[in-house]
Order: C-alpha cells, then structure tokens, then sequence
C-alpha cells in the first residue's frame, strides 16, 4: 500500500483550491519548524519522520511525499489506515503540521485519494479501484488535462468508467498510442511508477520577491516571463520536460493563492511555459492586489527523451524552438544573462 502525504503547515492561509483563503492548520507547532520557512523549508525534518516507518520515502516539494508502507505493514502488524494516524499524530506532536493522506494500492490512486481527503483523515482506496475511480470525471486522472478532457468528452468519453471500456484501439487513435495506453491503464487503475527512495526531484521552482507591494500587472507579467524563461533553461540543462505548472501569489498580508494547470504535453519550451503562466495568471482576475511576491514550480519531471511530442506544423513554433537552443549553447557558454527576452531587457 502506497501513502501520499500532504502536509498543511500552520501558516497563514493558503489557498490552493480556490481564492485568497482564511487560516487553518494546526495551532502552535510544538517545535516550530516551520516558523517563517513555510512548508518546502519544513519538509526535510517531515521525511526523516516518515523514515522512521519504512526508507521507502519520496519527497514531492514542496509539501508532501510519497510512502511505500508495504514493508511497515508487515514489520509492524499495522494497517495502512493506522500507521496513516500515527504519521499524522507525530508530525502534528513534533512540528504542529496537519496531514492530508490518501492510501492505495500506487501512487497515482494515492494521490487521487489525499484530493478528496479533508484535513486530519485519510482516504483509502482498497484492492478494487474500479468502486473508486468509475464515476469520476475523466479529468480527475494523472496527467489528463483541460485539452486532453475536451477532445475525449467529443467522443462521449466523459468519466473514467467509460474511458475503461473503451477499447485500447480507439483511444490511441484519439490521443496517439504511448498517450492512449497510459490512458487506458490509468483508467483501470493502473500506475507503474515504483516510490524512488531519495529520488529525483519531481518538480523545480523559482520566485520573485518585489521589495514593496506590486500592483502594475504588466511588471507581475514581467516577473511572470522572467520566471518561466529561468525555468525553461533550467529543464532544458538538465534534458527533463514537466508535466504540470504551478502559480503562486503571495499578498501584502502573507495570503497566498496557488493556481495549477496540466501541460497539453510535457514541455521544457520557454514560449509554452510562458503562455500557461500568463493563462494562470489571468484567471485569477486581480485587480488592484497589493503582490509581494510571484513563484512559478515545474511539477512532474520527467527525462525529455522519454516524452511524446506532437509534431507541430507551425513554422514559427519550430524556429522559435530552434532560437531556443541557440540560445541555451549561448548561456552554457557565456552565463545565464547573455540572452534574454527584450521585455526584460527593457
């Protein structure tokens, strides 16, 4: 059995669902770990307590982790439920963070799992996901997104109950075949991704602090860009792409709102990665907010050469593709700050 644990620091409220939000978490941390660092700060000391159970942990910054308790199961004669309160008991004794888990048979069920979880409670998904995962929407699944959702919803394939029976024939022709199978599998419930111990990082980040409150949209734009083009080139130097992006505003107050989308594909393209920063930008629908503070996170990293790649039939695309790379044996050689975008130069 898999956990996934998300902690929920008690700082001030941070919204990622939806909207600038009020407090929560739990009161007073007996240790005070998180004082000021937030949640990624507090991490290191959240894993070495989740070692404790099994060393079979993977970080998932800048927040949660992923736990392969099949081990602990046995060696302590608990199940995954009980060993789940004893995590949530130690981490909110020891450091005054609340836990959201979600347990099943993989990660990708354990994640879904600790979605519909409430602070302080577990979700377990049991030996049969098909009860669990039928009547949900098709884009409650890893890794479809808003694009991927529309185009199966044409053909009816609205829940993930259907996108199951459907046959794996048909849904490569609709998504392409490497995307269709992984689809077809993960509607049944399917996930081979192992929990890597000490693994690779699965996402990277950047920020942006203004030293007073910012309300000029076109300088959190700015910000926004200069983001994504740091992140691009960071990806592209390691041959990794991402699979989601994550936005997160920080107010004058110290409230945050936090905004993520799905990638249409995984990308390291500082133009794609741009525009859906920018798309989550606009849907918040700002106006006048005092911002202190602007981070953009790559989520779902993944080695380049194992990603599928629509071929585009734009040219532009594929200079502006061709510019980039350019540019990156440009940096590599001469520093980072050689090339860059002429709205940031300006």
């Amino acid at each position: 059995m898999i956990l996934y644990v998300r902690f929920k620091p008690p700082a001030p409220a941070a919204d990622v669902a939806g909207g600038a939000g009020a407090g929560g978490g739990a009161a007073g941390g007996a240790a005070g770990v998180g004082a000021g660092g937030g949640a990624e700060a507090m991490l290191p000391h959240l894993l070495a307590l989740l070692g404790q159970f099994t060393p079979v942990v993977q970080a998932e910054p800048p927040d949660a982790a992923l736990v392969d308790l099949r081990g602990a199961v046995r060696y302590f004669g608990r199940g995954p439920a009980e060993l789940a309160a004893l995590i949530r008991v130690r981490a909110l004794a020891l450091y005054g963070v609340d836990c959201v888990i979600g347990a099943g048979p993989n990660p990708m069920l354990a994640r879904m799992a600790a979605r519909e979880a409430g602070p302080g409670t577990t979700r377990v998904v049991g030996d049969d996901p098909a009860v669990f995962l039928r009547d949900r929407p098709v884009d409650a699944l890893d890794g479809v997104g808003r694009t991927t959702a529309r185009t199966l919803r044409a053909y009816g394939l609205d829940t993930v109950g259907r996108v199951a029976d459907a046959p794996l024939a048909v849904l490569q022709r609709i998504v392409g075949a490497r995307a269709g199978r992984e689809l077809w599998e993960r509607a049944r419930g399917i996930d081979r991704t192992p929990v890597v111990p000490n693994g690779a990082a699965r996402s990277v980040a950047a920020e942006r602090a203004f030293p007073r409150d910012e309300l000029d949209r076109d300088r959190h734009r700015r910000a926004l860009l200069s983001l994504a083009e740091e992140l691009g080139a960071r990806m592209r130097g390691e041959a990794q792409v991402c699979r989601a992006l994550t936005l997160t505003v920080r107010y004058a107050d110290r409230t945050t709102t936090t905004r993520e989308r799905t990638l249409p594909e995984p990308t390291a393209h500082s133009a794609a990665l741009t525009s859906v920063a920018y798309a989550l930008y606009d849907g918040l629908g700002l106006q006048r907010a005092r911002v202190r503070g602007l981070a953009l996170r790559a989520e779902g990293l993944m080695r380049a050469e194992q990603a599928a790649h629509q071929l585009s039939l734009d040219p532009a695309d594929e200079k502006a593709r061709r510019l980039e790379e350019v540019a990156d044996r440009a940096r590599a050689r001469f520093g980072p700050g050689v090339i860059i975008p002429g709205s940031l130069a300006a």
